[in-house]
Parts: C-alpha cells; structure tokens; sequence
C-alpha cells in the first residue's frame, strides 16, 4: 500500500468492519483533501468568491462596518472566518473596513498548516484557531464563513423496503471502487414522524456539523453581541435527495470515485440552519440570494469605479460581477444568511417580512 492511499485504508477498514457510514466516508475525504495547500484558485480544483473578484470580500467588509458602526462602535470587536481559504477574503474586508475605522482583531478558524502559511501572506496578525472554543468570549463577532457548511460531512437516510436506513459505503464488487448501501440497522426513530412515510428510494440529508456550527455561532452573537454571515450554495425549503457531489480539477466526478483526491460537498439546507439558529435566541436578519445581495450593496456601481480607475480591467470586472451576480452563475444558486445579537440593527440589502 502506498503511504497515504486513503482509497486503500477504506478498503481494508470495509474488510474488517462491513461498510462505514456516507459522514465518515465524506469526513476523512475531505479531512485528507485539505490538508494539500493548493487546492483553490485556476490552478486548483474550483475556485470561490473572494478568488473571483475582490469586490467580493470589500462590499462584505463595507457591509460589516456598516452594521458595526450602527450598533454603536462596539470593541473590543473579533472578525472571525471560518474556513478562509487563501485568506482573500479576510485581505480584502479589512481594507474595506479599515476606511470607516472598523479595525477588528482578525481570528481565522483553519486546521490545515499548510493553509496558515499562505492566509497570513494576505492577513499578517491574524490569530489562528482549531476550531471556534478558543475565539475570545469578550466582546462582539463578526463571523464570516463563505463556502464552509457545504464541505463538512453530511448523514443520509434512505428509506427502503424494510423502513429507514442510514446511506453506507462498501466496497465495489470489483474490489476496487465503492458504492452506496442501505446499512442493516432500523433508522426510522432517526426521521422526524412527519417524514416517516416516504416512497422507497427517498433519500434524507442532514450535517450534524453544520447544525453544531450555527448552534455554537448563534449562541457566542446572544451572549457577545455581534452578526454573522454564511454564505454558500443550497436551498431555503426542506427536500429530499442526495445533494452530494465530488469536484476536481473544476470538474464534476462520481462522490466515490477519488476519496481525499477530490472536493467533496453538499447543498446547506438553509431552512434548519436558520431555525437552528432562531432556537438560541438569535435574531435572522434574512436570507437573500447572492446575486441580489450583492447588487443591493452596490457591486455593480462598485465595479464601475474600479472601471474608472483602471480602464484596462474594465471587461474583467465586469465578467466578475456577472459571475458573482447572474442567475445562471453563482447568482441564485449561493445564498447569503444573515444572524445577529438580538439589540444589533438590521442589515442592509435584506428584505424580511415582518
């Protein structure tokens, strides 16, 4: 076995324990996956918003220093990002913040080494964190997290002729590949009563770690003050059906085909995050589609000045804005959630009902 084979630890682990579950199968994947540095970006295997445009990451940064300003200038006050990437994001909201005299202590949440090195290339200071336990419990969090919830591991249910059972992954039958089984053990106490009675073949998805994620989140904003943003591609009403899929090398591929060689994620179900996030007495601010937050906030007349400025950019950016704003792009598909600390104000480019 080659050191790091991660295909061949499955396959010898599925020998010895039958098939393991989809979460730990996406879990180690991913795990394995991002602890290579150069996996975003045109020389990656996709490429994200902040790595698009730095209008992204200045009208997010604009956004925040908004709402901070209006909540009274709050400090201390804690910019925190999970999962960021090549740390653009943070680079280019700091800018943007540091005009109206927003300067926030920049806390990355980044497990991967290899990916510390090059966000404090774009972020000299930042702090870095494990996990969310040791970002300060003093003063309010502006928490952003583009593209996070979709890459941790997702649990799915299917229901069969003999009840619900959770999704497995097995070895293929020429012992090399893998597929999807229905493990042995009744899950129907797993699905919520109104849910039980299903056609066979239905499939139910939820992230364990994106529900702790909004849990925790929502409740440091009740009890520091502050807002967060989560920005990623799903839906906004409960479905059902498998949303899991591989990218690599900006190319679609089969979930099972490349595991810790390939980008595997799943659509966020925005509906439970938000509920989740309603539970511990955080206050939505909304939810909106990407493109039309981002036109809300001004990127079109944003990019216009860049033109302005930089007349020979003037066809790149506005590629850039069409690619981040369009409906048939990454304009209806990601979607930007909005949560706060109850007595913070609402926030610009969300129209909630009453």
């Amino acid at each position: 076995m080659a050191d790091g084979d991660l295909a061949e630890s499955f396959r010898r682990l599925i020998s010895v324990t039958g098939p393991i579950s989809l979460m730990q199968f996406m879990g180690e994947s991913n795990a394995r996956y991002y602890s290579q540095a150069e996996v975003l970006g045109e020389e990656g295997d996709f490429i994200t918003s902040p790595e698009i445009s730095q209008m992204f990451g200045e009208l997010i940064g604009l956004w925040l220093a908004d709402i901070w300003i209006r909540a009274g200038h709050t400090e201390p006050v804690h910019y925190v990002e999970l999962g960021p990437g090549r740390g653009f994001l943070a680079r280019d909201a700091q800018r943007a913040m540091k005009r109206y005299g927003l300067e926030p202590r920049i806390n990355l949440v980044e497990t991967s080494t290899k990916m510390r090195d090059i966000q404090l290339e774009q972020v000299p200071g930042a702090v870095f964190h494990h996990d969310l336990s040791t970002i300060p419990m003093e003063g309010p969090v502006l928490v952003v997290a583009n593209e996070f919830l979709d890459a941790l591991p997702v649990r799915q249910l299917v229901m069969t002729g003999n009840g619900w059972r959770e999704v497995m992954v097995d070895v293929a039958e020429d012992g090399e590949g893998f597929r999807f089984v229905a493990g042995s053990q009744p899950m129907d106490s797993a699905v919520p009563e109104a849910r039980r009675k299903a056609d066979v073949g239905t499939v139910i998805e939820t992230c364990p770690g994106a529900a702790a994620t909004l849990f925790e989140v929502a409740g440091r904003l009740v009890n520091q003050g502050g807002v967060a943003l989560f920005i990623d591609y799903g839906y906004l009403q409960p479905r059902t059906g498998s949303t899991l899929q591989a990218i690599r090398e900006h190319r679609k591929l089969g979930p099972l085909d490349a595991p810790g060689e390939a980008d595997l994620t799943a659509h966020v179900d925005f509906d439970q995050m938000t509920q989740i996030a309603l539970s511990r007495g955080a206050k939505w601010l909304g939810t909106a589609t990407q493109g039309d937050w981002l036109n809300a906030l001004g990127i079109r007349e944003r990019a216009d000045a860049l033109a302005e400025f930089a007349p020979q950019h003037r066809e790149a950016l506005r590629r850039a804005r069409d690619r981040l704003t369009d409906p048939d792009q990454m304009g209806d598909l990601f979607k930007v959630l909005a949560l706060a600390d109850p007595d913070w104000p609402e926030g610009t480019g969300f129209a909630v009902e009453d």
